[in-house]
């Protein structure tokens, strides 16, 4: 079996990354996901280790001058960033790893792993994301208004990525199969299947073999 796929997704906050990866595990066993570390302060459905690895301002940090973070950003004051741990111990046996990054990160990511393959995460339009930003009812209003113009920043940014898909109000699980229909069909690419060359040669070869 060819290597997994290293599958960055971005989008906005309030593009609905969460719900929509969420329904892709429900959809396939075939996903891992790399959860990033991050200095935010947790909201009150937040787990550490599964949504995020919280830490300290000092931590992260300390992470950054060690090498242990592949990459990181400082978005609206707070540190979040990739373990390189979590690559390391989940991108094997073909399984499909997960990086939820902002578009910055997914550069750095582009950069070292330029096999990865990109998937930004667009909500309809401007005003149901502002909806959806209200809706959580967790961010103050000078929060939410950095978000809003953080997201037209974003937004420019997609024309880096690879794919993009749209995440529309009551079709995450649409959404979701489209960004696994993605992952098959780079799956099926020439460069991730050489090894079937040889494979090919070697069958003929011990076909063709003189027996005694």
């Amino acid at each position: 079996m060819n290597d997994g796929i290293l599958l960055v997704i971005s989008g906005p906050a309030g593009t609905g990354k969460g719900t929509v990866i969420a329904e892709l595990f429900k959809q396939s066993s075939q996903f891992a996901y790399s959860v990033s570390a991050t200095t935010r302060t947790p909201r009150p459905t937040d787990i550490d280790g599964v949504n995020y690895h919280f830490m300290s301002r000092e931590e992260f940090e300390r992470k950054i001058e060690t090498g242990d973070v592949v990459e990181y950003v400082n978005y609206c004051g707070n540190y979040y960033g990739t373990l390189k741990c979590e690559i390391e111990a989940k991108h094997r046996g073909g399984m499909n790893l997960i990086l939820e990054v902002e578009v910055y990160g997914a550069e750095k990511i582009k950069e070292k792993y330029p096999d990865c393959v990109s998937v930004f995460l667009l909500p309809p339009d401007y005003e149901t994301l502002e909806a959806r930003l209200r809706g959580r009812g967790t961010e103050s209003e000078d929060a939410i208004l950095k978000r809003l113009e953080r997201a037209l920043e974003e937004v420019r940014c997609m024309a880096k990525y690879d794919y993009v898909v749209m995440n529309r109000d009551g079709k995450c699980a649409e959404a979701a199969a489209e960004i696994i229909d993605i992952v098959k069909s780079e799956r099926r690419r020439t460069r991730r299947n050489l090894d079937l060359i040889d494979s090919f040669i070697e069958s003929h070869a011990k076909k063709s073999a003189p027996r005694d």
